[in-house]
């Protein structure tokens, strides 16, 4: 027996990257899988989005594991999208037992910068709202909601030596502290119920969204146009322990473990997996 053998995972952001890999970890001890996708670029996002063959890719890993899986095209920042994807999920497997709201986009050094704003806030937050939301109805005791947030969320950034200069970047930040006090919220009015809900922060994960350009100048601003190589050594600056970043599967042995019966009593937390990088900016408190 798997340790989420014959449960369901409703996950967005699922065509590749973190998403892909907790789609698979899930798969791997026992979950049948819905997994959604915009598999579109954005205009004021610097780095390609997911495609639909990335989709497709998703679906024969999770099939490799003996699973089943409903893949669907829909954008978390369209509340009715997320209805209709649960909906074919639900249709074809029965059941919703866990959410991953893992969709997510950065939109550092996007122009321009109002609507790269609005994407991020839009993808990040009220994508996450409106996965969670659409999922709520059919959530019964004994389930699992997990959001993807991030360490930029719980890092010191109360002082903005410019304001207005790079709106995308700010909206990262601050969907992540929102979409961290939506489910905080959740979780003690879904406690009663016996349904949980936990963030799962990472710090860098190496993945699509790091490994880009507009990452890459957020990291080395003194370069025009900065490598992988020019990059890569500041990128340890984010965490404690000595690494430049994490994988996809070191968030999805969270996201597993939160899934499962092993974390029953596990509600309302912010769980990192960050090397040690919150330890950078706050002192010890209860």
């Amino acid at each position: 027996m798997g340790r989420v053998e014959g449960k369901v995972a409703f996950i967005t952001g699922a065509a590749r990257g973190q998403g892909r890999s907790h789609a698979v970890k899930l798969a791997s001890e026992g979950a049948d899988i819905i997994a959604v996708d915009r598999c579109e670029d954005f205009s004021t996002i610097g780095y390609p989005m997911a495609s639909q063959e990335d989709l497709d890719e998703t679906a024969r890993l999770v099939e490799k594991e003996g699973r089943r899986i409903v893949t669907v095209k829909a954008d978390v920042r369209d509340a009715a999208q997320m209805r209709a994807a649960v909906q074919q999920g639900i249709d074809e497997l029965g059941k919703i037992d866990i959410v991953v709201a893992q969709a997510g986009v950065a939109g550092m050094k996007g122009e321009p910068q109002r609507q790269a704003w609005a994407d991020v806030v839009d993808t990040n937050l009220v994508g996450t709202i409106n996965a969670v939301q659409a999922a709520l109805p059919h959530l019964g005791d004994g389930a699992s909601i997990i959001a993807t947030g991030s360490t930029a969320a719980l890092m010191d950034v109360s002082k903005v030596d410019q304001p207005g200069k790079d709106l995308g970047g700010a909206a990262y930040v601050f969907s992540k502290r929102a979409l961290s006090q939506f489910i905080h919220d959740l979780a003690t009015h879904l406690a009663p119920a016996g349904i949980r809900a936990n963030v799962l922060h990472p710090t860098n994960c190496n993945t699509d969204m790091l490994q880009s350009e507009p990452m890459y100048r957020s990291f080395r601003p003194d370069l025009e146009h900065p490598t992988r190589a020019d990059a890569e050594p500041a990128f340890g600056v984010q965490q404690a322990m000595r690494i430049p970043f994490i994988e996809p599967e070191d968030s999805s042995n969270m996201v597993l473990f939160l899934a499962s019966d092993e974390a029953r009593y596990v509600t309302g937390m912010q769980m990192r997996v960050d090397g040690g990088g919150y330890l950078k900016w706050y002192d010890y408190h209860i």
